[in-house]
C-alpha cells in the first residue's frame, strides 16, 4: 500500500506560508543589522544604504501581510472558512505602516 499525500487544505497552506514568512522576516532583519562597509564612500555607500532601507521597508510590508494571514488562520480555525466580507487590512501592524 502506498502512503497517500495529505489532502491540501487552505488552513494548512496558510500555516506553512506563515512559518515561511517568519523565516523570511528573520532573514531580512539580520540583513538590515549588518554594518555598512566602512570602505564604501560616495555613490557606493549611498547604494548600500538605499538597499538597507529597501530591505527594511520590504520586511515591514511582509510583517503586515503576516499579521493579516495570522488573522485569516484564526478565522479559518474558528469557522472552517474565510469570510467573504472579512477585511484583513485593519490591525496592529497597519497603525505602524506609514
Amino acid at each position: 500500500m502506498s502512503k497517500s499525500k495529505p489532502k491540501f487544505t487552505t488552513l494548512s497552506a496558510a500555516e506553512r506560508l506563515m512559518r515561511s514568512m517568519e523565516v523570511a522576516i528573520d532573514n531580512m532583519i539580520e540583513e538590515v543589522k549588518k554594518p555598512v562597509d566602512p570602505d564604501l564612500s560616495g555613490s557606493g555607500r549611498k547604494a548600500e544604504l538605499q538597499s538597507i532601507k529597501q530591505t527594511a521597508t520590504d520586511c515591514k510590508e511582509l510583517l503586515i501581510e503576516r499579521q493579516r494571514l495570522e488573522q485569516m488562520i484564526k478565522d479559518l480555525a474558528a469557522n472552517g472558512e474565510i469570510g467573504e466580507v472579512k477585511d484583513y487590512s485593519g490591525g496592529f501592524a497597519e497603525r505602524f505602516s506609514k
